[in-house]
C-alpha cells in the first residue's frame, strides 16, 4: 500500500470486535459512512482470535450464540450499509483539525469527522509460556480458532482462566486425550465451567507446570508437580495464560485514561476530546459492566450523540429502527413484512 493512501469517512471506529460491528450498522442506520480500523486480520475482535467456537450466553434473543455465528451475523448486519474494513492496520497518531486525521501503521491516513473507540481490551500479546515459546507454530499456540484441526490429537492446556477450561471442553470430545496443567489449585474461570470440565475426561493437573516441551513438531512435554516429573504425550500444546493488554498509541491521543487501560467517558459516550467517543469495554464510568450487551447499548448512544456533535440541528433519537429497515430485510420497501410460512 502507498504511504499516501486515503480514506474519508464520517465516523472511524477503532475496533471490529461485536462492538465495533454493530458500531457501524448503527452508523449506517443514520445514514453515516463508516470505516472500521483492526490491529487483527479478521472482523471479531478477541471472539474470533480466542474463543470462535464458544457458546455465548449474554446476547439477547439468543439462549446460546457461538463466537463465530454472532461476528458472522454482526458483518451482515452491517453489509446493507458497506463499511470500509481496515484491517491488519493499527491506529497511531492522531491529527486534530476541523477533521481528525488517523495515521495507521501501514501508512494510511483516514480522515473522519469523528471517532468511536471499541476496542475492547486495545492490543492483547499472548503471555508467552516459561519454556518451550520457541517452538511456536511448530506445535505450540496460543488460540484454538478452528477445533477440527485438534480431532483424534493429544492435546495439552496450560492456563487456569476462562480459555483453557473452555478449551478443554471444546476439545474434550473429539481430541484423542486433552490435559490442563495449571500451576496453582484455585482457577480462575467460571466455577461452574471448571466443575463441568471436571466431571469429562480431561486430565487435570494442578499445582504444576510444564518443564520441558519435546520433539519438533512438539511430540512430548514433561510436566513437573512437587518436583516430580511426568510425561504427557502432545500433538498441540495450547498456551492460555492469558494477555498483556496495552492501548498502545491512544495513550497519546490526549484521550482521559484510568489506570492506562480504559478510556473515560460520560453518560453521552464522549471521551475528554470532543469528537472522540468509546464503547464496549475499554470505556469507564460509574457503574460500568462489561458485557457484550452492555457494550451494544454504548455504542448506539455514542452514535446518536456522534450525529449532534456533527450536525448540532440533528436529533439525538433516530426514531424506531423499523424506519429505516436497508433493502432485502423484513419491513423494508418491497419486502413481505411477514415471515413466510
Amino acid at each position: 500500500m502507498s504511504p499516501a493512501a486515503q480514506t474519508s469517512v464520517d465516523v472511524l471506529i477503532v475496533g471490529a470486535g461485536p462492538v465495533g460491528l454493530f458500531g457501524a450498522y448503527y452508523a449506517g442506520v443514520r445514514g453515516l459512512s463508516t470505516a472500521i480500523l483492526d490491529s487483527l486480520p479478521e472482523p471479531g475482535g478477541q471472539i474470533t482470535a480466542m474463543y470462535p467456537e464458544k457458546a455465548i450466553f449474554d446476547v439477547a434473543g439468543f439462549p446460546a450464540i457461538r463466537g463465530r455465528e454472532l461476528v458472522s451475523n454482526l458483518v451482515a448486519q452491517a453489509a446493507p450499509f458497506n463499511p470500509e474494513y481496515l484491517l491488519g492496520e493499527q491506529a497511531i497518531g492522531l491529527e486534530r483539525g476541523e477533521d481528525f486525521v488517523v495515521t495507521t501503521s501501514s501508512g494510511r491516513r483516514v480522515r473522519s469527522r469523528s471517532i468511536i473507540v471499541t476496542g475492547g481490551i486495545g492490543t492483547f500479546t499472548p503471555r508467552p509460556l516459561p519454556t518451550g515459546e520457541d517452538m511456536l507454530g511448530r506445535g505450540v499456540v496460543h488460540f484454538v480458532p478452528d477445533p477440527d484441526e485438534y480431532i483424534g490429537l493429544d492435546v495439552v492446556i496450560v492456563g487456569g482462566g476462562d480459555s483453557a477450561v473452555d478449551w478443554a471442553l471444546l476439545l474434550e470430545p473429539i481430541a484423542k486425550s486433552v490435559a490442563l496443567v495449571h500451576r496453582r489449585a484455585a482457577f480462575r474461570a467460571h466455577p461452574h465451567s471448571v466443575e463441568v470440565m471436571q466431571a469429562t475426561s480431561v486430565r487435570v493437573i494442578t499445582d504444576a507446570q510444564v518443564t520441558a516441551v519435546l520433539g519438533d513438531p512438539v511430540s512430548e512435554v514433561q510436566v513437573s508437580v512437587d518436583g516430580q516429573l511426568s510425561s504427557l504425550p502432545c500433538d498441540r500444546l495450547v498456551a492460555a495464560l492469558g494477555f498483556i493488554a496495552n492501548l498502545g498509541p491512544l495513550l497519546e491521543w490526549g484521550l482521559e485514561i484510568q489506570q492506562k487501560r480504559h478510556v473515560v467517558v460520560d453518560t453521552t459516550m464522549a471521551s475528554s476530546v470532543p469528537g472522540v467517543y468509546a464503547a464496549g469495554d475499554i470505556c469507564e464510568y460509574p457503574g460500568k459492566v462489561r458485557l457484550i450487551a452492555t457494550g451494544f447499548g454504548e455504542v448506539a448512544t455514542a452514535v446518536n450523540n456522534a450525529v449532534r456533535y456533527m450536525d448540532p440541528t440533528a436529533s439525538v433519537f433516530p426514531g424506531h429502527l423499523s424506519d429505516y429497515a436497508p433493502p432485502g430485510t423484513l419491513g423494508a420497501p418491497g419486502t413481505p413484512t411477514t415471515v413466510p410460512g
